[in-house]
């Protein structure tokens, strides 16, 4: 996650999301937001949806509005404005940036873990998505990328997970039905599902003891308001 992203289309996607979820769970959450440095590029600009109420404060109007106020009353943009308004209810947050340093790397998840130590549903926000074979942690923008050993650490924990995954350049429900297949194999998750955006995904993992009120999470949000901008994919059968 990059602060010069704050209140862009997919942040509005991904908040309602967590909005969704929480509403029908008494679930304690962290977000791990995964911040590394901004940089020039400009396609965070996709705000445009704030200019059309009629097309897009129907999907949660209490965070259309959210979003709008925060923006409009700050000059700067960053995840810090989210953090103190109060619209994700029992939800903390985990806000140190991440390094590629190897070492460094390490101290940050330590103290992800101590974060998360009383939370029951993590939530996790890289840049990219999971660890891939290029980008091995400790190379040169291996902080865009969680860790799997990070996730197995918090899985070991007793913690459900959900992760942030941008699409690659592949056949989309292919790729979404392959991941959530190697996680739910990875982890033994009872339960597992995919939240399919336009431009994300979002792939949810529960820990025993959370399967049912998740699996009525996830019921949730595929009746919500969101039909049609957020779509739930189960695993294969088999």
């Amino acid at each position: 996650m990059k602060d010069q992203y704050f209140g862009d289309i997919n942040d509005y996607r991904k908040y309602g999301l967590l909005r969704s979820l929480q509403a029908s769970t008494n679930l304690d959450l962290l977000v791990g937001w995964m911040l590394t440095p901004n940089d020039d590029r400009r396609d965070g600009e996709m705000r445009s949806y704030l200019r059309d109420p009629p097309g897009w404060k129907c999907f949660d109007p209490v965070l259309y509005l959210g979003l709008a106020s925060l923006l409009a009353q700050s000059t700067t943009r960053g995840v810090s404005l989210i953090e103190s308004a109060s619209l994700i209810p029992r939800t903390s947050f985990f806000s140190r940036p991440v390094p590629d340093d190897r070492d460094a790397r390490k101290d940050w998840c330590s103290e992800l873990l101590a974060a998360a130590a009383k939370a029951d549903l993590v939530f996790l926000d890289p840049d990219n998505g999971i660890e891939v074979a290029s980008r091995p942690i400790g190379r040169k923008d291996s902080s865009k990328y969680l860790a799997w050993h990070e996730l197995d650490d918090l899985w070991s924990a007793g913690c459900s997970l959900l992760i942030y995954q941008h699409y690659p350049r592949e056949a989309r429900h292919e790729f979404v039905r392959a991941l959530l297949s190697k996680l739910k194999s990875r982890t033994r998750a009872g339960l597992g599902a995919a939240f399919t955006t336009a431009h994300v995904v979002f792939v949810l993992l529960a820990q025993p003891r959370h399967e049912a009120v998740l699996e009525g999470a996830v019921q949730h949000v595929a009746s919500s308001a969101w039909v049609g901008q957020i779509s739930v994919v189960r695993p294969s059968a088999g």
